[in-house]
């Protein structure tokens, strides 16, 4: 099956606030924001319900909430190595989609990050979060201002986790390479759905000014009740910023998973990006089942096309 779906339009509005804590230069900042995501679209096939293959922006003809949030964040620094992140979501965004199948339910529903850094004096500085933060997988991240387009892609709806809860490290050992490794409870859980533990692990390389490029790694037991049949995920990201104006990037996810009388079950999609002149286009193709949100058998294909403003994206 292939279809095509030209988003509409957009509204998004960002606050934030810094200030210092005492006169000193050096004292620790502290960071409180807030967003508030409305959006409008139309889409040619003209659902009655919420439109398929979309993820956050799925009502027809209407003015409609996305999520609000809300946050307070300090990062750690050599002079106060303690830092901190809470950030909460609420509206239909993180109800159907982000925590719908959060073992623990509704007490973690509008937790999108909660978790506490240290940053350990060793060679260059060793980061160490504990809690639950936003997977390192996927070209696009929750909040639509930080993505080259308004509407999420298909390998963000349907090949990757949005948060996960546990222990992370991340280390940078040049400004050309970075590391980071994980062990977490697994994918979109904060409350354990077994008893086995997902390790990720995460690759940035930065060979030129221009380039980027990263390579996560996810693997573990995701299924209720069972240590069985681990998850595999690479996620790989390729970012070419050929000028202040004109960036290219894609993103290519390959998954596979034990699941019932098949035991290597595979997904896999590919997304490109280019954003000129605050003119964004989007395109991917996947196949495959998708182990974590539904079984679909038959390949994809996804364009959309949309400005973005290009001081701040929306």
């Amino acid at each position: 099956m292939k279809r095509i779906v030209f988003s509409g339009l957009a509204l998004m509005f960002l606050a934030t606030k810094a200030w210092a804590q005492g006169a000193p230069p050096a004292a620790p900042s502290v960071e409180i924001g807030g967003l508030v995501d409305v959006y409008y679209d139309y889409y040619s096939t003209k659902p009655a319900g919420d439109a398929q293959y979309r993820n956050f922006d799925t009502k027809h003809n209407a003015f409609s909430l996305s999520m609000a949030e809300v946050w307070l964040a300090k990062a750690p620094t050599e002079d106060s190595r303690i830092g901190f992140k809470f950030k909460l979501n609420f509206g239909p965004a993180t109800s159907n989609f982000i925590h719908a199948f959060e073992p623990g339910g509704r007490p973690y529903q509008n937790i999108q990050e909660a978790y506490v850094s240290y940053l350990a004096p060793a060679g260059k500085g060793l980061t160490i979060d504990a809690g639950v933060f936003t997977t390192p997988a996927g070209a696009e991240v929750i909040e639509a201002k930080d993505n080259m387009n308004y509407s999420r892609g298909l390998l963000f709806s349907l090949a990757v986790p949005y948060y996960h809860s546990g222990v992370r490290f991340t280390y940078a050992a040049t400004d050309k390479v970075s590391f980071m490794a994980g062990l977490t409870n697994g994918w979109n859980n904060i409350e354990e759905n077994n008893t086995g533990k997902t390790i990720m692990g995460s690759v940035t390389l930065k060979p030129t000014a221009k380039v980027t490029i990263v390579e996560n790694y996810i693997f573990g037991p995701e299924q209720d009740d069972s240590n069985d049949n681990f998850r595999h995920l690479s996620d790989t990201i390729f970012t070419f910023a050929a000028s202040p104006k004109a960036t290219f990037m894609v993103n290519y996810d390959y998954g596979k998973e034990g699941m019932g009388d098949d035991p290597s079950v595979h997904w896999q999609g590919i997304a490109a990006y280019l954003k000129s002149q605050g003119i964004s286009i989007v395109v991917e193709n996947t196949d495959g089942p998708n182990a974590q949100v539904a079984s679909i058998s038959t390949e994809i294909f996804k364009a959309l096309a949309g400005y973005l403003a290009p001081d701040n994206p929306i």
